[in-house]
């Protein structure tokens, strides 16, 4: 039997079963993605008052018009 070929094979199946550990039992990012949430959340909050502006523009547009008529 030729051992070269399995001493050639050990190290990349080794690379293989390292990554898979090393990416599930850690909670590596987990913060990153907290403050990705708090920012998403802060861009929700302003974007809703932004929307409730452009309808009171709105509103007061319609009202301008329908006097002008």
């Amino acid at each position: 039997m030729n051992w070269s070929w399995l001493l050639t094979l050990i190290c990349p199946l080794m690379m293989i079963f390292m990554m898979f550990g090393m990416r599930g039992g850690h909670n590596h990012g987990s913060h990153k993605k907290q403050v990705t949430t708090e920012q998403l959340q802060e861009e929700l909050l302003e974007l809703k008052a932004q929307n409730e502006l452009m309808r009171q523009e709105i509103q007061n547009l319609k009202i301008i018009e329908s006097e002008e008529r």
